[in-house]
């Protein structure tokens, strides 16, 4: 870098640098580690909703016994459609806004939307 002609030149010590780069590698580290536990625990508990709420008419491996299977639910539904129906229910679907959570919902809705 020149300023004014003249010629800075900024050195940092090794060690420092180490240290630096360390740092910034490491809370990278702890942020993917970090929304990965969190999209686990959120599968897991919105696979145990699935398991409590929903199993009964669309099976265990979503492939629809009473309901219909939504094993590919994901690619013809969007999440908020999917909120929409597990809130209010739809074609002989009850709505579960009383049973279950806004974020329990949300929690089911998007874990759904992965289903593709």
């Amino acid at each position: 870098m020149r300023m004014n002609g003249e010629r800075i030149v900024l050195r940092a010590s090794v060690p420092f640098l180490i240290v630096v780069m360390s740092a910034v590698a490491l809370s990278a580290c702890g942020s993917q580690a970090t929304d990965q536990g969190m999209t686990a625990s959120t599968d897991a508990n919105a696979e145990a909703i699935y398991k409590k709420q929903c199993l009964s008419c669309h099976a265990a491996d979503l492939r629809g016994k009473v309901g219909p299977g939504l094993q590919e639910i994901g690619s013809k539904m969007t999440e908020q459609q999917l909120f929409a129906i597990i809130q209010d229910g739809a074609r002989g679907m009850p709505g579960f806004k009383k049973v279950l959570s806004a974020e329990e919902i949300q929690a089911l809705s998007q874990w759904l939307s992965t289903k593709k």
